[in-house]
């Protein structure tokens, strides 16, 4: 395959913050490593204060951004001045293919506008790479941002069987892959658990499960504290949550209070800094993803990186990404079934056996597969 010279990755990216900036920043990464010329194009405004449930949209201003990626802040989600002025510069950086990163029907009007006018006047293949296709937390006019922007794409990649069978309700004819999110790499090496549970101030001897990200309801956080309360063996156990809330952090008090939990968890809430990030995976013993609904994750694919085992329930793509019994243990999305998973876990110690699958088991979320099969893709449509 002749690998094109120029593409445009059209999506968040630093100082924005989040797993999707990140995505588009080693992807970028990646095609620089293939030598293919590259920039992200990225939002100075990408949601307006009154609709953005956390603190802040960005990274901490003493952080330096992704080395040896090309970055231009160039568009408003809410301004349609702004999408014409992005065009105009991705007409001068003339790529051979654009990509676009689409999570969330509110981007539909800005993402699907700068990608009609790029077909038009540019004529190259545009591949929409599909985190979300029908979205977790529903609103008016959903159906008809998404279709939009699908409509001005020309290829789909689709990163679990989730997404690519949403898709077929909007078009079953354009190429598509499926590529499975690939590993986070970026986040540090791997630390000694006694070394990362001595920084978080855990005791060495706690069974530690992880929750990690932001808490929203859809990712079960309520379901897991339920979880724990039924365990029968809740000797050192520890449930460290690390993320913001977009919800309201006093529901989740009470209901720790109410399950008599209070010295069992430990709630480190806000963002968390990447450099903070290796910590809190390698401290634990197991990651627990207990989402009522899911497509894929992120989450999962830092704990591959930091070879940690996992607990996911069994909705959307979680269960491609985490092989029953093999690198963690896949529930039903039940208090009883979660339970049941981590009392299992801890005490058939299952960790070592878990750690050597998923050193093995993460070779198939290589970056270099990923970008180029992207490539392949842009190629296809030409």
């Amino acid at each position: 395959m002749a690998a094109s010279k120029k593409c445009v990755i059209i999506g968040p990216a630093f100082p924005l913050r989040g797993g999707i900036a990140q995505l588009n920043e080693s992807l970028s990464q990646e095609f620089t490593r293939q030598g293919i010329e590259n920039a992200i194009f990225s939002f100075y405004l990408q949601y307006p204060s009154f609709l953005f449930p956390g603190t802040t949209q960005e990274e901490a201003s003493d952080r330096k951004g992704p080395e040896g990626v090309k970055i231009l802040p160039t568009i408003s989600s809410i301004n349609p001045i702004s999408w014409w002025l992005t065009v105009r510069q991705i007409k001068r950086f003339n790529p051979d293919f654009v990509v676009v990163r689409f999570w969330l029907p509110f981007m539909g009007p800005c993402l699907g506008t700068i990608c009609k006018w790029l077909k038009s006047s540019l004529g190259v293949p545009v591949i929409g790479i599909l985190d979300n296709v029908i979205p977790h937390e529903k609103r008016p006019f959903d159906k008809a941002f998404t279709k939009y922007v699908l409509n001005n794409c020309d290829a789909y990649v689709g990163m679990s069987s989730t997404v690519m069978n949403d898709l077929k309700d909007f078009d079953s004819e354009k190429p598509r892959k499926l590529l499975y999110h690939p590993v986070y790499d970026h986040f540090g090496e791997k630390v000694e658990k006694s070394f990362a549970r001595k920084h978080l101030g855990i005791p060495e001897n706690a069974k530690v499960i992880l929750f990690f990200g932001i808490i929203r309801k859809y990712k079960g956080l309520k379901l897991l504290l339920k979880a724990i309360s039924k365990m029968e063996d809740k000797e050192n156990l520890r449930l460290v949550i690390a993320g913001e809330f977009y919800e309201d952090r006093a529901i989740y008090t009470r209901l720790i209070d109410k399950l008599k939990l209070s010295q069992h968890v430990t709630v480190n809430a806000g963002f968390v800094d990447k450099y903070k990030v290796k910590f809190y995976f390698c401290a634990a013993d197991i990651v627990a993803q207990p989402y009522l609904s899911a497509t894929q994750s992120g989450v999962t694919q830092i704990a591959y990186h930091f070879e940690t085992p996992m607990l996911v329930t069994n909705v959307g793509g979680l269960p491609e990404m985490v092989p029953d019994g093999k690198v963690g243990y896949v529930t039903e999305p039940t208090p009883e079934s979660v339970a049941e998973g981590i009392s299992t876990f801890f005490k058939e110690k299952k960790s070592d056996e878990f750690i050597t699958n998923i050193k093995e088991e993460k070779k198939r979320f290589s970056w270099d597969f990923f970008a180029s099969e992207i490539q392949a893709l842009a190629n296809q449509v030409k």
